[in-house]
């Protein structure tokens, strides 16, 4: 086994120096070795508690033994799928989620990421209306493949690759009114996030979904959700459109559908989206999507979250752990300025944004995993597995207050 110098030294040479320098500044230098529940050891044996989970990828934690023993049946009888034949795991995923999604929701094609499902979603959403118009919101994340780039609403990442899809608008998250002006009749859809994740944690008012919906239909468009992120328990309900009963045309999965064992993303859609799908149904294809491993953990995944009561533990831990950061940010508002969230999906909005790499460096020096969120560096995301125990929370809470007040001693400095 290398030493963690060497791996480093082999990052910089062969993936990018860039990027390895960064982490090395910021107190990242450590090999991961073997995770288990919401633990991460290194090769030197040192442990920390993720807080970050993957960016929401981990929500039954880290190598959950019946994810692990779905995966590894299908890995000794049929890893991958042939493509020609039919597999059981792709239909009995398709079935659950089928199921747990709201409204009519009924059928999948699956994916391997995020930015995959996205994709899927805005040529399925081109498709059903023969529009080329989409409405988007600023400082949206949609992934950075062209078209979902096109529909992410910050420019640092879309500048460089222009000129990227016509006919998008970006308007303000959260203004109805805005959405209202933006949505015409050649609109082909409106995607939104429930909750923007890279944004900043940033949670709408009550019923935005809901709106975003009936505005859509109202002209012709559909709506798509973006639940790569907030879905499959994250916020406290299977899908943060539920916390507003909205139901979206179609929807975009991934990160912890495929449990943290397998990487797994599916475009979900009703009847009426997935029309010319029915008609032409090789229009959108993937090799390696709706693999037997893949969906195996899927299922599994969904299964772990019904029998261990992961929905009502991430939206009772969720508000216990957001209550506790609100003390600590009461207590240091020259550094904390306003905490947002729902369930297991928790940002710290800090006054500055050196505040936000100061912080997370302190927080991995006390063995703790946390990131500041992709569009808005001054916003500490927590987004730990949907099992984590109070009692661990406490610890983090502790190591947290310690930390900013580290930082709130340094403020004027950063």
């Amino acid at each position: 086994m290398m030493n963690p110098e060497e791996v480093m030294q082999k990052y910089e040479k062969y993936i990018n120096p860039s990027s390895t320098r960064l982490f090395r500044f910021m107190g990242l230098s450590s090999i991961e070795s073997r995770a288990e529940g919401w633990i991460i050891t290194d090769t030197e044996g040192t442990e920390f508690i993720d807080c970050l989970g993957g960016f929401g990828m981990f929500a039954v934690g880290h190598r959950h033994p019946k994810i692990v023993e779905a995966v590894e049946r299908e890995l000794h009888a049929m890893p991958m799928c042939g493509k020609v034949l039919f597999n059981e795991p792709a239909a009995l995923l398709a079935e659950k989620l089928a199921e747990i999604t709201p409204g009519a929701l009924q059928y999948n094609f699956f994916c391997n990421s995020g930015t995959e499902a996205v994709e899927g979603c805005l040529k399925v959403a081109r498709l059903a209306t023969g529009r080329k118009k989409f409405v988007a919101a600023q400082n949206a994340f949609h992934g950075k493949t062209f078209g979902s780039l096109t529909a992410t609403g910050r420019d640092l990442y879309r500048d460089p690759f222009r000129p990227l899809l016509e006919g998008f608008t970006h308007i303000p998250f959260n203004d109805i009114s805005a959405l209202e002006q933006a949505v015409d009749d050649e609109t082909a859809a409106v995607i939104l996030e429930p909750v923007q994740g890279e944004g900043g944690i940033n949670v709408p008012a009550d019923g935005y979904m809901k709106r975003a919906e009936e505005i859509a239909h109202k002209h012709g468009a559909l709506l798509i959700a973006d639940e790569v992120q907030t879905g499959i328990g994250r916020t406290g309900k299977w899908f943060g459109v539920d916390h507003d009963g909205a139901r979206p045309d179609l929807m975009a999965v991934a990160k912890a559908l495929g449990g943290g064992i397998m990487p797994v993303g599916s475009v979900i859609g009703t009847e009426e989206a997935w029309q010319g799908l029915i008609e032409a149904p090789f229009l959108h294809t993937s090799t390696f999507g709706g693999g037997q491993m893949a969906c195996a953990a899927g299922l599994a995944t969904l299964q772990v979250i019904e029998e261990e009561n992961l929905l009502r533990r991430s939206a009772e831990t969720g508000a216990y752990f957001k209550r506790g950061i609100e003390s600590i940010a009461a207590e240091f508002p020259q550094v904390i300025k306003e905490v947002r969230g729902r369930g297991m999906m928790i940002g710290m909005d800090l006054v500055k944004e050196g505040a936000g790499g100061m912080l997370m460096a302190l927080m991995i020096d006390r063995h703790i995993i946390v990131a500041y969120t992709l569009n808005n560096p001054k916003v500490i995301r927590i987004e730990p597995p949907l099992n984590m125990p109070e009692s661990v929370v406490d610890h983090v809470l502790d190591a947290l207050r310690s930390s900013v007040s580290q930082v709130a001693e340094a403020i004027d400095d950063l």
